[in-house]
């Protein structure tokens, strides 16, 4: 009985220090149940390591999501997804399967406020760190955030070293893009950043402004022409022409108080 009391605390300190958590927690309830079962050594192993690895990956999906800053309520499953024209309904579902990450493709979602666009690529976003076969590193930040934050690295004469930590990451969501007027200093270093990304890494966009009034965003035609040729040069371009999603909720609500 002491010598197998000595095991079990044996193989307990074993797994902490090789660092397996699920193995330690799993492995008496997993070898009871494969006695009961009659499973070979092989399969137990199995068990034991299909556990290990289920719990590595719930963990690095939560440290993924975490790191994103991504709003987690903004998810597919909360999307109205029934409000879209069946055409982007389809691309909705294939930009869901990932591929194009690994293409290094941007996605462009352009509407009126309130039809859904940021609530759209945050959900594609997540999906992507929760359900890709690989690791896919998602970065969320509103336009006016990341231009701050380049701005200040460049002031730090640390911008390489910003547009090197912002590589790391598959896919960057710059979300309401023109919606705040920015100086010509802002988008330039804005400007900086998509000619660093260019066919490097993906770019999700969301903007309220079609492309003719993009030089009210980087002041200049010949900036403009440039940032629009790198965005669109390998991109996915989602046209969400539907109403406002906040304004049918609140009419909803103000109907079922008059009821």
């Amino acid at each position: 009985m002491s010598q197998k009391k000595d095991i079990k605390d044996s193989l307990g300190s074993s797994f902490k220090e090789l660092r397996l958590p699920a193995f330690r927690s799993c492995w008496e309830e997993t070898a009871q149940m494969a006695e009961k079962e009659g499973l070979a050594y092989e399969e137990y192993l199995w068990e034991l390591t299909a556990k290990e690895l289920s719990r590595r990956r719930t963990g690095r999906v939560e440290r993924e999501l975490g790191r994103s800053r991504l709003p987690l309520g903004k998810s597919l499953e909360t999307f109205a997804l029934d409000r879209l024209p069946a055409p982007q309904r389809r691309m909705v579902q294939t930009l869901a399967r990932g591929d194009f990450v690994g293409r290094c493709e941007n996605v462009l979602a352009f509407g009126p406020p309130g039809s859904g666009k940021t609530h759209l690529l945050c959900a594609l976003g997540q999906h992507l760190i929760r359900h890709s076969e690989g690791w896919t590193r998602v970065f969320f930040c509103p336009c006016s955030y990341l231009v701050e934050r380049l701005l200040a690295a460049q002031k730090r004469l640390e911008m390489e070293d910003e547009l090197r930590r912002l590589s790391r990451y598959d896919v960057v969501i710059i979300d309401d893009l023109g919606y705040v007027q920015q100086s010509r200093e802002e988008m330039e270093v804005l400007f900086t950043f998509l000619a660093q990304r260019y066919e490097r890494g993906s770019v999700m966009i969301t903007s309220n402004l079609p492309f003719s009034k993009w030089e009210n965003i980087f002041k200049d035609p010949m900036t403009t022409a440039a940032a629009i040729d790198r965005l669109v040069h390998h991109s996915v371009i989602l046209e969400l022409n539907v109403s406002s999603y906040r304004l049918e909720e609140s009419k909803k609500k103000k109907n079922q108080k008059k009821e």
